[in-house]
């Protein structure tokens, strides 16, 4: 039998595991405690024993939703670079693959979340902050050093907006089509 501590561990990681789905599949509105707690299998009455607030426990479930994108993007990268592909390249073509159309609630929460951040409570807003630097940090770091001043900015904001565009467009041809037309015009002269 595992110690106290390590099942309170083990069932704060089991809840934010089904928040950090949630919020990208349904937005911060769409979030309830007892939703959370019961798609976890748990009782509403134990979530206050590991988390404060419900925006305790969204602005840590959006850490979680970024550390769990970044991992499959860096994942999906080093693949990439393996077969040859330069790193902006390795991350645009990853970041705005097509199969990020079918389950928004594994990708980037920046893209799932971003219309949503602003409206936020400060809790969350900083944690949303924190997850568009890490994000412009990775595009910063595929960069060449010579790259401008600027350049990963936009191109950060180019790879969520498409993302966005892409899936109100929905998992079919105009959203692979979107999503196309960008990483073609993200790496238009980039090094392969």
């Amino acid at each position: 039998m595992a110690p106290k501590s390590g099942r309170k561990a083990q069932t704060r990681e089991r809840i934010l595991e089904t928040a950090a789905r949630a919020i990208r599949r349904g937005g911060y509105q769409g979030i309830g405690v007892a939703d959370i707690m019961k798609e976890a299998g748990l009782t509403h009455g134990g979530f206050y024993a590991h988390f404060d607030s419900r925006d305790a426990m969204l602005a840590a479930a959006l850490e979680r939703a970024g550390q769990d994108a970044a991992e499959r993007i860096a994942q999906a990268m080093a693949r990439r670079q393996a077969q040859g592909s330069a790193p902006l390249r390795a991350l645009v073509e990853s970041y705005l693959h097509d199969s990020t159309l079918a389950s928004p609630e594994q990708g980037c929460p920046v893209a799932a979340l971003a219309s949503e951040m602003p409206r936020q409570s400060a809790p969350v807003r900083e944690a949303s902050v924190r997850r568009i630097e890490g994000l412009i940090a990775k595009v910063r770091d595929a960069l060449p050093p010579e790259a401008p001043a600027g350049r990963a900015e936009l191109i950060t904001s180019q790879m969520v907006g498409a993302l966005q565009l892409a899936r109100a467009l929905g998992d079919n041809e105009a959203g692979r089509a979107l999503l196309a037309a960008n990483r073609e015009a993200l790496l238009a002269g980039a090094p392969h």
